[in-house]
């Protein structure tokens, strides 16, 4: 199970692996903090298209294609492919305020293709 989950939302222990999908460090969270086990920036939106999005709506549909474009070859992403396959449950946590339109919102839905895809090999 992949689900998502704002950085400052509490921490449950349905959580299970708890893993910072942005580029930049919060703000207000301590880096000592024990809410997150892992800290995957390089599976984030790179800088150029990061500022370029802004949080903008307008631009939502085109940030979700050029960032799923950058994550074809990356591979902080195939860590985290990996990660998800031997950890149940993954949460994504992310600091924006929008809990639908974010990079959390992009990678957690192509993570649950690669994964269902991989384990549905796995069984043939």
């Amino acid at each position: 199970m992949i689900q998502l989950k704002r950085v400052y939302d509490k921490t449950d222990v349905t959580d299970g692996l708890r893993i910072l999908v942005d580029r930049l460090w919060p703000r207000g969270v301590r880096r000592s903090t024990g809410n997150i086990d892992l800290w995957l920036r390089d599976v984030a939106p790179t800088n150029e298209l990061r500022k370029w999005y802004a949080h903008l709506p307008s631009r939502w549909k085109r940030f979700k294609e050029r960032y799923k474009k950058e994550l074809e070859d990356n591979k902080a992403f195939d860590r985290l492919v990996d990660i998800a396959l031997v950890n149940d449950p993954v949460t994504l946590l992310y600091a924006a305020n929008e809990r639908r339109h974010n990079n959390a919102v992009v990678l957690s839905s192509i993570l649950k293709i690669r994964v269902s895809r991989f384990r549905a090999r796995m069984q043939r």
